[in-house]
């Protein structure tokens, strides 16, 4: 299992993001995929999930309303779009295979700073 995430940076409060994850050495189609995110000094948060087949997708209230997951399976890509970003949103953002994180491989950094 290898889950790459990308596409991190430095943004303006308010600002918009997207960042990716590619997936590969499993059948990433079939299995519930995972955005979760570390903080400075904090403990890892679950961001959102998506159903297999993207009918469904489920997110933290914190991020409720203002990041929206997507999945390409052509391409064993998973998406998170982020708008209205907040400076609380500043952390590591991973893939995974489920909540706690499993499976995460290199994450990608989202600072949101004036």
């Amino acid at each position: 299992v290898q889950l790459q995430a990308s596409g991190g940076g430095l943004v303006q409060p308010g600002g918009s993001l997207r960042i990716s994850c590619v997936a590969s050495g499993f059948n990433a189609s079939s299995r519930f995929m995972y955005w979760v995110r570390q903080a400075p000094g904090r403990r890892l948060d679950y961001v959102s999930h998506m159903s297999p087949g993207g009918e469904g997708a489920v997110y933290a209230h914190s991020v409720q309303g203002r990041f929206t997951v997507s999945r390409d399976n052509a391409k064993n890509t998973l998406y998170l779009q982020m708008t209205n970003l907040k400076p609380e949103d500043t952390a590591v953002y991973y893939c995974a295979l489920d909540s706690h994180g499993s499976g995460r491989g290199q994450g990608t950094l989202v600072t949101v700073s004036s």
